[in-house]
């Protein structure tokens, strides 16, 4: 079932989570064993993130050097195979512009379509290490509105309506954005593009997120708005997020952490309840559903489930 179907079908808010492929070495049984817990909440669908494949440099013993492609993680494709056969739920891909051609994407998106698959998630994806600025793959997309267009106009070669979009939004915008205006200009060019819904990045301040809500609709973007959580379980964390993907974390939070520190298992409390906090304002607030970045953990995401859904 499409995401945007299944969104206006709903009568009450939703879970929805995001796994990442595993590394190359877990078995089949031990993915699908791993988001066994969530299935107790029959989530309506499962999104799973797609790594740009990378290349290194090896020595030869002429003293040239070879280039060696490295992927380390089990295909999203795969992954999302598995998880329709065994829990026969929706699966929503991520499909990226980074390291591949527009052909390369649109002979991806006809397998998705052989299997079935009617959701697909389109972002540009990040640089590779060592890149300062993403870098296109020649004759690949720049952007993802190029990709939302791209794969609404593969939907009118083969005649049919297939893939429900979905798209990233940033409540503190993007780091590479000039500022947040510019940013939900870009945004809305995704929508304009054809996607149906946004899911966030992740924020730990709700106010963030309803400011960004309300210049959405100023700016005249009308689709779906899911907010994106993930809780936090460690002090580390507060230090390594906010490098990571340039997002604020409040000071209560922050300050918390801090003085658990040394307490694992008091750190992972703070931060579950803080998570669960957040996610019943949200839902009081009127959100169509809550996205949950899993990021490979089950307990603290089980917990939060239990008390908000």
């Amino acid at each position: 079932m499409k995401i945007s179907d299944i969104i206006t079908s709903s009568t009450s808010p939703f879970p929805s989570l995001e796994i990442v492929p595993p590394l190359k070495g877990m078995t089949r049984r031990e993915l699908l064993d791993s988001i066994k817990p969530f299935m107790e909440f029959s989530p309506k669908y499962i999104n799973v993130t797609c790594h740009r494949d990378e290349y290194e440099f090896r020595q030869e013993k002429d003293g040239s050097y070879s280039r060696h492609l490295v992927r380390n993680r089990v295909s999203e494709v795969a992954v999302c195979g598995a998880i329709m056969a065994e829990y026969g739920i929706d699966v929503v891909p991520h499909i990226i512009c980074g390291g591949a051609t527009r052909e390369e994407i649109e002979s991806e998106l006809y397998d998705l379509r052989f299997m079935g698959i009617e959701n697909v998630m389109a972002l540009r994806g990040d640089s590779v290490s060592g890149e300062k600025r993403f870098t296109p793959e020649p004759g690949g997309y720049s952007y993802a509105d190029e990709l939302v267009s791209g794969i609404r106009e593969f939907e009118t070669k083969i005649g049919e309506d297939v893939f429900s979009i979905g798209v990233g939004g940033y409540p503190e915008k993007h780091f590479e954005a000039a500022n947040i205006e510019t940013d939900i200009a870009n945004l809305k060019k995704k929508t304009d593009a054809g996607a149906d819904y946004i899911i966030t990045q992740m924020f730990f301040d709700n106010s963030a997120f309803y400011r960004f809500r309300d210049r959405c609709r100023e700016a005249g973007i009308t689709v779906p708005i899911i907010p994106g959580l993930k809780p936090l379980s460690t002090y580390r964390q507060t230090a390594l997020l906010p490098q990571s993907f340039s997002i604020d974390i409040p000071v209560g939070l922050t300050d918390a952490l801090k003085e658990a520190k040394d307490d694992r298992e008091a750190a992972y409390r703070i931060g579950t309840q803080w998570c669960i906090s957040q996610c019943r304002d949200l839902l009081a607030h009127g959100v169509p559903a809550v996205h949950f970045y899993t990021m490979g953990r089950t307990r603290n995401i089980v917990e939060i489930l239990k008390e908000c859904f």
